[in-house]
């Protein structure tokens, strides 16, 4: 799986652009997509902030991720933008009847797949050695666009899940 995007990232933005990611448990069929990315992109090209225009981006990303990412350098996200931003992803989460606000299911790339694993599963998954150090990690935890280029996609012995690993794995 091709792991490369950091290329449909704006580079006209700031390093610390404020990052939302939104994960889907499922992935979105390829006209999912389709609808999906341009309905992301209209909403970032009409995101206010008490009226003023954000300079944000938005996309889909991997048939699994919704990202926002809002340049606060000339107007800040104030907490109604932020509610519609929510209102916006609910909204989708209802058309294509997916789940977007669970942070409880993590994503890894297993033979070249995405993989989903509740979060009780996930030492269940590294005893049975389906996850490992090496694995690669969606690490949705980050906040900026630097850490978006840098961090998101991050092997296990590299993220907060590294502690879960037995010393006898690494």
């Amino acid at each position: 799986m091709n792991t490369h995007f950091q290329d449909l990232i704006p580079k006209d933005f700031h390093d610390n652009s404020r990052i939302w990611i939104y994960q889907s448990d499922r992935e979105f069929s390829p006209k999912e997509t389709a609808e999906l990315r341009e309905k992301v992109a209209k909403f970032a090209e009409a995101w206010n902030s008490h009226g003023s225009a954000v300079k944000s981006f938005g996309d889909l990303f991997f048939g699994h991720f919704i990202i926002l990412i809002a340049d606060e350098t000339q107007v800040k996200v104030g907490g109604c933008s932020t509610d519609s931003s929510v209102r916006f992803i609910k909204s989708v989460e209802k058309e294509y009847n997916v789940k977007l606000l669970d942070r409880q299911t993590l994503a890894f790339i297993v033979k070249n797949k995405i993989l989903l694993v509740p979060l009780e599963d996930v030492n269940l998954s590294i005893e049975n050695e389906i996850i490992n150090p090496e694995t690669l990690y969606f690490n949705n935890t980050i906040l900026t666009k630097k850490q978006l280029l840098n961090d998101w996609i991050i092997p296990v012995k590299d993220s907060w899940l590294a502690k879960r690993i037995p010393s006898s794995h690494l």
